[in-house]
């Protein structure tokens, strides 16, 4: 296999896929010893010496044999990855619901032509995700290069015409460039979604070409107005809120009740997105993000890849589902779609497109269950704060300036503002992105080190020159575990395979015990997030966000760029106040970091 050299790759979108390395699989006792680092800051001196003892009982008995089905499995035929099989048990395999759960939202920078209508500002980025679509599918969409490296663009074929399918097990994906729909995606059309009712829209007339943004504007007014002449009634998106496999009986059954309804979710679930248009218009940054987040579950499909959003008074964003598709991904797509990147299509259809509303068939239960759904997430939303944090003085030109790296300066600011709003650290999650490796998604990065710790005890010291260094080790200690686990020196990812091929396939290879190591303090306590967080970088994102993934959890989202730093905290309800120190002493943490560092660099 011929391996990519220093500008020696294709610039077709696909083209580098076979040539880029693979995952490295971290050997056993690497990533046994990782992961004992990795907990060790966050546990007592007897919960460490239990979590060590579960390691070393792992180790002797039940690790070689899953080490080794992994070792087999990575040398298959077809197989792209040791993690081929672990993305979908991780984000299919979840059974809560995956609104605000799990998907994510961008919030978009306004146009830079200045305000524009809500159908003006629709037909524009419709048109252009048309375009990129297009491009795409002749692959004339460039790989992302990075440092003289392509990335893989894999997750670029899940952009279109991919819908999450709720199973009762584990969930399903429908997409295009597999087995059952070979090569990019054949459907010409979106769904538009009005007050809960939906349209199927045409964007590309028979012969495939697209249609300009004027007709695309005139369709859209139809469809909108169509929507709203509809009969009123339940809308079946709010059953997309629901835990998987309620979702996926209620899917059945509405399978079963009338053949239409098999025609209406194919329409769903072929279309190339979803464009919601609401009637809200948010009062601030705060309810953008939030609408975006949860809002409006009736105008929703929540399984969709992406749902663009426009809001009644232009402003614009889009909701996310995970399970193909990471932020880095996405911030690609809305930077191609926002900028017009690209030359304009050689042909555009003529005419006006069609379009045609799209009806479900409904019985009592099926009523009743939409309108318990809807009531349930909306319990669900009034159960989670929100808050933002936007720092127009403060970017990652600030921290260059100071010598150090914006990712750290900001992640051990979090760190201190979460000590001082809780009076403790707790298990923070970081994303880190690999898509420099075959099919490389991200890996899970965990904060707290030995030097995270000290540097928070020592911003309590009153001597400026102790602050500082225990300053500069945090963020050194940062920067190299952030660059290991780009590396794929990283154990948590590795070692939560194991334990699902030994759920999958126990009996097979003989064990069948259950493993200490899942359920020593160690495993449980680094995994328990108070922070998790990950940012999106991208001048074309005004807001980034996701909710919190445990009950004590704030989730941190963060667009850190040249000149500012924008922030969307979300938490359950019982640590909405927590929330809100937290975002008060971040703001003080970070004033207080760059003063101490600033003073050293003069100092200096």
């Amino acid at each position: 296999m011929r391996m990519i050299s220093d500008q020696d790759y294709s610039t077709r979108t696909f083209g580098n896929e076979d040539s880029l390395p693979r995952v490295p699989l971290p050997d056993l006792d690497s990533s046994c010893e990782w992961f004992l680092d990795w907990c060790a800051p966050l546990l007592t001196a007897e919960e460490l010496a239990e979590t060590r003892a579960a390691v070393d009982e792992f180790r002797a008995g039940p690790a070689g044999a899953l080490q080794a089905a992994l070792e087999r499995y990575d040398a298959e035929p077809g197989v792209h990855s040791w993690l081929d099989t672990f993305w979908p048990y991780r984000y299919l395999g979840r059974r809560d619901r995956i609104a605000l759960n799990a998907n994510f939202f961008f919030l978009f920078q306004d146009a830079d032509s200045g305000p524009s209508t809500q159908l003006d500002r629709a037909a524009r980025l419709v048109a252009e995700a048309v375009r990129l679509k297009l491009r795409l599918d002749e692959e004339r969409v460039p790989p992302v290069v990075l440092r003289d490296r392509p990335q893989t663009m894999e997750q670029y074929k899940y952009l279109f015409s991919t819908t999450r399918i709720p199973g009762v097990e584990r969930d399903t994906v429908r997409a295009p460039y597999t087995e059952d729909s070979p090569g990019p995606s054949r459907a010409r059309h979106i769904m538009v979604l009005v007050n809960g009712r939906m349209v199927r829209l045409d964007v590309q007339d028979p012969a495939g070409r697209p249609y300009p943004e004027p007709a695309l504007a005139a369709a859209l007014r139809q469809a909108q107005q169509t929507a709203r002449e509809a009969p009123a009634g339940p809308s079946v998106g709010h059953l997309t809120t629901l835990a998987r496999a309620d979702w996926a009986r209620c899917r059945a059954e509405l399978l079963a009740l009338d053949p239409a309804n098999a025609d209406a979710l194919d329409a769903v679930e072929t279309a190339l997105f979803c464009l919601c248009l609401d009637d809200v218009t948010p009062g601030d940054d705060l309810e953008a993000c939030d609408e975006l987040l949860h809002g409006g579950s009736g105008n929703r499909w929540y399984d969709k890849a992406l749902s663009l959003v426009v809001f009644a008074d232009g402003r614009a964003g889009i909701n996310v589902e995970h399970c193909e598709l990471d932020g880095t991904t996405i911030l690609a797509f809305v930077d191609a779609i926002l900028a017009g990147e690209g030359e304009p299509p050689e042909r555009l259809a003529e005419g006006r497109p069609d379009a045609a509303l799209v009806e479900f068939a409904l019985d009592d239960g099926l009523r009743a269950a939409i309108h318990d759904a809807d009531a349930s997430f909306a319990r669900f939303v009034a159960d989670t704060a929100s808050t933002v944090v936007r720092l127009d003085d403060f970017g990652a030109e600030t921290v260059k300036r100071l010598g150090m790296s914006p990712d750290a300066f900001v992640q051990m600011a979090y760190q201190l503002a979460h000590h001082r709003a809780k009076g403790r650290l707790g298990a923070t999650y970081e994303s880190i992105a690999t898509r420099q490796w075959r099919h490389g998604r991200t890996e899970a990065m965990r904060v707290v080190t030995p030097e995270a710790v000290a540097f928070v005890a020592a911003m309590e010291d009153d001597d400026a020159d102790t602050r500082h260094e225990a300053f500069a080790a945090a963020a050194a200690a940062h920067v190299a575990r952030a660059r290991d686990c780009q590396q794929g020196r990283a154990p948590e990812q590795h070692l939560w395979e194991l334990e699902l091929i030994a759920r999958r396939r126990g009996a097979e290879l003989g064990v069948t015990e259950p493993l200490a190591l899942y359920s020593s303090p160690g495993w449980r306590i680094m995994r328990d997030d108070y922070l998790s967080t990950s940012s999106a970088p991208s001048t074309n994102i005004e807001y980034f966000g996701f909710g919190s993934t445990s009950s004590r959890c704030i989730g941190v989202a963060y667009v850190l760029l040249p000149g500012r730093l924008h922030i969307y905290l979300s938490t359950p309800r019982p640590v909405a106040d927590q929330m809100a120190v937290f975002a008060d002493e971040l703001r003080r943490a970070i004033a207080e970091l760059v003063a101490l560092r600033q003073s050293m660099v003069n100092g200096s």
